[in-house]
């Protein structure tokens, strides 16, 4: 859906003043309805055979469109000749500015205030059409006086039977004068509905009182979910009288506050259209299952962007990298048209080997806007480590960064692949790695044998914009979008097969139990190539339009930094990193009053360290997770509201839409509440399986869906589980799971 606004709502503007405003605060087009004191719009200056090629250009240039023009004709009146000649000037005009539609009405007041003759409004209307079909303009009647009445005015609309011939839906009439509700105006017209006129109005002494858009009563957010659920994609279209809001003329005032509300009204509706309920197993399914985003990652970062243009994405606290989500947007395409120059194509696997870089967010995203693969690789591995998961994933292309502690990555990258040096970016033939074509360096120098990150932005300039708008529509929210490595329940490192679905709803599930929102921002110092700050983190903000705080990797003073420098709300963490911070010289420097939630996960906390973080880090809505990688990864989470017993004694209840059960290790059977057993868990989040290990994916998912996690677990009579041990031997250091053969 576009926005736009009606002239009449500033008839003592110039037309140049009324250009400015839509440009200035982001309006798609201007609906006309007479400028200045001149009512018929074939009349103004602007529009005048002499300047009307001028105002089209410039409207085109300023990329705003004119989506109707709404003349004055009344098809109820008694003289037909004006109407006839009025008529003529607004088609030939709409024709000469490529404008679709022309409003007529039917009746003339907007409330219902005498007999309307059917008959004579048909037969008025049917020596209009003609006219109409041969300009190629539609004609549209409004929801207005007794066809405000969307029964009466359906059956005008059936007898006129005519394709030149639609409906300019205003929804406040139907509602304020037929108590009809958005749904069932939309039922009855559907199928002619063009335009849509917007404003809200309560009912004082039993007159109408006009007000801003969301301070009355008629239901224009509903209506609007209305539109976005059947897909509507024209405008939505402000139209503000002023004579009738003498106690709010200032356009300076209602045209901002408009677009501002409709456009996260907007936001939120077009998001509500593309859940769906989930579709796993549905005789098992919980009664609270919630409905999914049917999206994938790109597509949620496109809504986020044009729904939330000027939210702040991501703020990296100590180097210059502050995009609002349409600047972000703008960085993802264009690193995502450079990978398209290298080569790289949907289902391709694009591995990346850094800390939290902001490349890495670009890599992250672009690689979703094209359907790639990414492949993450723990920053700590070595050479052999590498070599195993650049060979078992079918690595194409490799981001990586210089270094990290005692890690020289382009040391070791050489070390596996010595052929390196000596070859063309792009052009790799490597022994040990045969399916490596493409090396990118995030550092500052270009190396031997590798594209620099700038090579992308260059290349970028040989594919076009609308290239990745073509490969969006050929994706799947269920393809395979991101591989994990890890030694799930065998000790073997297998590449977890993530989709769009699994993460993107996990993530929104994790930051729903947060109560997260456009207000918070969340201090990330969990590393990205790990569920906690892909999942947990990056995805929970963006499904919620919250913005991202990086580090580049965990240092308490930096996280205390960024804690006072950027307000940060929320935080996530092993208990080590709390602990840390805790403990460091700079905490009762820091200011902590910003904070209130965020996430403790990754092994058990001591109850006088949640009791700290609580009370002395303003953290009262913390939270605690559990899940594994295989399950997307979070199963179980507190909510903000749970005591904290709850969050120190236990991981939480199961997530919405996901089914967590205790099973007896060697029968499978289910366990009752209170008695010890493996947590099991099946939904959405359930990973496609190990790459290429189809025997390890049987071995971890049985024949129902129940992933079998290896943890043992027990559940309360409410639905809280404790996690109390592994079935086998693995060791947690840190919050990441680690088998001994790793080590």
């Amino acid at each position: 859906m576009k926005i736009a606004f009606s002239t009449l709502g500033c008839p003592d503007w110039s037309f140049d003043e009324i250009y400015a405003m839509a440009r200035d605060l982001g309006y798609d087009g201007i609906e006309i309805r007479g400028l200045g004191q001149e009512m018929s719009v074939y009349r103004s200056g602007p529009f005048q055979p002499d300047r009307l090629a001028s105002s089209k250009a410039r409207l085109e240039a300023g990329g705003l469109a004119i989506p109707c023009l709404s003349s004055s004709c009344c098809l109820c009146d008694a003289d037909e000749f004006p109407l006839l000649e009025e008529a003529r000037a607004y088609l030939d005009l709409a024709a000469s500015l490529g404008v679709p539609y022309v409003r007529v009405l039917a009746d003339r007041s907007p409330a219902p205030e005498g007999e309307v003759d059917d008959a004579l409004v048909l037969s008025r209307l049917a020596r209009i059409l003609p006219l109409a079909e041969a300009a190629g303009i539609v004609l549209l009647l409004e929801t207005n006086g007794a066809y405000a009445d969307s029964t009466r005015l359906r059956r005008l609309l059936d007898a006129a039977d005519h394709p030149a011939v639609g409906v300019l839906w205003d929804i406040h009439h139907p509602f304020r004068f037929f108590g009809e509700s958005p749904a069932d105006t939309y039922a009855a017209l559907a199928p002619f509905i063009r335009h849509v006129h917007l404003k809200d109005s309560v009912v004082e002494n039993g007159i109408v009182r006009y007000r801003l858009t969301g301070e009355g009563d008629v239901p224009v957010r509903e209506a609007l979910l209305v539109l976005a659920r059947n897909r509507f994609d024209g405008f939505v279209s402000l139209e503000w009288v002023k004579r009738w809001s003498r106690d709010l003329s200032d356009a300076a005032v209602v045209f901002p506050h408009f677009i501002d509300l409709v456009r996260r009204w907007l936001g939120e509706a077009e998001l509500a259209c593309h859940f769906r309920p989930y579709e796993g197993f549905p005789e098992t399914l919980p009664p609270d299952t919630p409905e999914l985003l049917d999206l994938t990652i790109g597509d949620m970062l496109l809504r986020m962007a044009r729904h939330f243009p000027n939210q702040p994405c991501v703020t990296y606290p100590d180097r210059p990298f502050r995009l609002t989500y349409a600047q972000f947007r703008e960085e993802v395409d264009l690193i995502a048209r450079g990978f398209l120059a290298m080569g790289i194509r949907k289902g391709d696997h694009v591995a990346i080997w850094a800390t939290n870089h902001p490349e890495w967010l670009l890599t992250l995203f672009a690689t979703a806007r094209i359907g790639a693969v990414l492949v993450t690789v723990n920053t700590s591995y070595k050479a052999v480590e590498l070599e195993y998961v650049l060979r078992q994933s079918d690595a194409m292309t490799l981001v990586l960064m210089d270094g990290y502690k005692d890690v020289d990555a382009i040391a070791i990258l050489n070390e596996v692949c010595p052929e390196l040096q000596a070859s063309e970016p792009g052009r790799l033939q490597a022994r040990r790695l045969p399916c490596l074509r493409h090396v990118v360096s995030i550092g500052k120098r270009r190396k031997p044998g590798m594209f620099a990150w700038e090579d992308l932005r260059e290349l970028a300039a040989g594919v076009q914009p609308e290239e990745l708008d073509r490969i969006a529509r050929t994706l799947d929210p269920h393809d395979v979008i991101n591989m994990q490595y890890t030694s799930g329940t065998t000790g073997f490192p297998k590449g977890v097969m993530l989709t769009h679905f699994n993460i993107l709803n996990n993530g929104r599930a994790i930051g729903d139990c947060m109560a997260l929102s456009q207000a918070d921002r969340l201090l990330i110092p969990v590393p990205f190539f790990h569920c906690f700050g892909l999942v947990l983190a990056v995805l929970a903000c963006l499904t919620h339009a919250a913005t991202m705080v990086p580090l580049e990797y965990f240092q308490p003073g930096k996280a205390l930094e960024a804690i006072r420098k950027e307000r940060c709300t929320a935080m996530h963490g092993v208990p080590t990193m709390f602990i840390a911070v805790l403990e460091h010289p700079d905490f009762e420097r820091t200011d902590f009053s910003s904070l209130r939630t965020g996430i403790m996960a990754g092994s058990p906390c001591p109850i006088k360290v949640m009791r700290e973080v609580v009370e002395r880090m303003h953290m009262g809505e913390i939270t605690i997770a559990y899940g594994q990688t295989e399950a997307s990864p979070v199963c179980t989470q507190t909510r903000v509201h749970d005591s904290l017993d709850l969050r120190v004694s236990t991981v939480g209840r199961a997530l919405p839409g996901i089914e967590c059960r205790i099973a007896d290790p060697a029968t499978r059977e289910v366990l009752p509440p209170g008695v010890p057993g493996e947590f099991t868990v099946r939904g959405y989040n359930v990973m496609k399986g190990y790459y290429k290990m189809p025997e390890a994916t049987s071995a971890a998912i049985d024949g129902q869906g129940f992933l079998h996690t290896g943890d043992l677990a027990v559940m309360d009579e409410n639905g809280y589980f404790r996690i109390t041990g592994r079935i086998k031997d693995m060791i947690i250091r840190g919050g990441e799971n680690i088998y001994p053969k790793e080590i």
